[in-house]
């Protein structure tokens, strides 16, 4: 790490903390050459892979907003929206790859947004899963009162 004052090539780690959930890591750095300190983030970059070929670095902002177009009429607050995405990001980190492909974001979502709301998640798959008939609807609300039991509420099985 070049020293952003005098351009030294070799600065001193001094202390590093673990931030934002684990995601980043700040340290602290000081220049032998020059004595001045200076703090330094790194970033755990994850990629998303499109169906296109290109990649983009994930964005948890951009999974709020989608779930967020589901959820729209419905009963949901904009803190259960910020948990859905933190736990996506957190179950797509937790596999350890770098890249992801988008259909496995998809596939991440979906869990928790149906144990969020049923009806966002009846809209989010159709979009997702691309749902072209009344059966395809049908099929995924068989789905879910399968797994909701006798009781009536449950996730859906994915």
């Amino acid at each position: 790490m070049h020293c952003p004052f005098c351009r030294n090539p070799d600065t001193k780690v001094i202390d590093s903390r673990s931030t934002d959930d684990g995601a980043a890591i700040r340290r602290r750095r000081s220049c032998p050459e020059c004595g001045k300190r200076f703090t330094t983030q790194e970033n755990v970059l994850l990629m998303v892979a499109k169906r296109s070929g290109v990649t983009e670095p994930f964005s948890r902002d951009k999974i709020i907003a989608g779930v967020r177009r589901a959820c729209q009429g419905r009963p949901v607050d904009e803190d259960a929206l910020a948990k859905l995405g933190q736990r996506v990001e957190e179950a797509l980190r937790a596999t350890g790859a770098a890249e992801i492909p988008s259909h496995e974001v998809g596939l991440t979502i979906l869990g928790p947004l149906g144990e969020l709301d049923e009806v966002a998640y009846l809209r989010f798959a159709s979009v997702y899963r691309g749902f072209e008939s009344l059966d395809d609807f049908a099929r995924e609300i068989d789905v879910l009162r399968r797994a909701a039991g006798p009781s009536g509420t449950a996730p859906p099985p994915r």
